[in-house]
């Protein structure tokens, strides 16, 4: 009689990896799967995203031609999905509070795949509370700084305004906001880089680097992408940035600032083809690159 425990799939690892590279106690990366989007109004199945991203990197090819090496050498390893709590999202917000500031203490540099960008403020107070000189860069293409939208202040429209209570923040991308959003940018001084008619940001990469503390977490909603590589969010919104522009201004950051962790948020994977969960997976893949780009273990996996 065969083993039962041959009967059932193996779950995926993100990029397929197995050990030594996708063991815990070793690996540099932990992916933390979220597939929460309770507080969205408009295209739901951001739910499905952090699945989506995790089933569409199995077939990364794991050498990256831009840094000339297997970046999964720093070992990535991928936790279950996190169970939603949909009675709150306040509640659902300090449980990855709780599981960021575990793995933050152990060491593990977290890589959150969402579900909607509420979520987002759950990493950000667990690193927080233990790291100095701390800032978040958002990538989005709405300001998310509402004080309250339907009813809650944990809304994934008012995510950012909950974070800049605990630290500065830098916006990129932005290209939407409401009226209240812009007061409270102008009152604060808030850094804000917009794109333009032509499709680019307007200020020179340098300058959103020098805006930045030393220490930085990135929270990447993919709708700050142009809807024409990424049609696959919840509120898409026409004019976004471009992949190697994207790309560029990552690698920039990540050689003048320490990075200590980042998220990828609002992919809805029904809402277009394949590919976005594909381009989704290969910026998480590539941003772990640049992140890292001399921690890697000896030994190669195969594909």
């Amino acid at each position: 009689m065969r083993n039962s425990a041959d009967l059932f799939f193996t779950p995926q690892n993100f990029a397929g990896l197995t050990p030594p590279q996708a063991d815990f106690q070793t690996a540099t990366v932990v992916v933390l799967p979220v597939p929460y989007d309770s507080t969205t109004e408009w295209h739901s199945g951001a739910r499905e995203g952090p699945q989506a991203i995790i089933s569409a990197s199995q077939y990364l090819e794991l050498y990256d031609m831009e840094l000339g090496r297997e970046i999964c050498q720093i070992g990535i390893h991928t936790l279950p999905e996190i169970e939603p709590i949909l009675s709150s999202p306040e509640n659902m917000i300090q449980r990855v509070y709780h599981i960021a500031r575990d793995l933050h203490q152990q060491g593990k540099f977290i890589t959150m795949l969402g579900g909607e960008h509420s979520l987002s403020l759950g990493v950000v107070r667990a690193l927080k509370e233990t790291i100095q000189d701390f800032c978040v860069l958002q990538l989005d293409a709405h300001a998310d700084l509402r004080d309250e939208y339907t009813g809650t202040k944990y809304s994934h429209a008012c995510v950012m305004r909950r974070i800049f209570e605990l630290c500065p923040i830098v916006q990129v991308g932005i290209r939407s906001l409401s009226q209240e959003e812009q007061r409270f940018i102008e009152e604060n001084n808030i850094h804000l880089f917009q794109v333009s008619t032509s499709g680019s940001v307007t200020t020179p990469p340098e300058q959103i680097v020098s805006s930045l503390s030393e220490n930085v977490y990135i929270s990447i909603d993919l709708d700050v992408f142009d809807p024409s590589i990424m049609p696959a969010v919840g509120t898409p919104e026409p004019g976004g940035m471009q992949w190697y522009e994207v790309l560029n201004l990552l690698k920039l950051i990540c050689l003048h600032k320490h990075i200590v962790g980042f998220d990828l948020v609002e992919l809805c994977p029904r809402e277009g083809p394949g590919s976005c969960a594909f381009l989704a997976a290969k910026l998480a893949y590539k941003l772990m690159g640049y992140a890292f780009p001399g921690n890697f273990q000896q030994e190669s996996p195969s594909n």
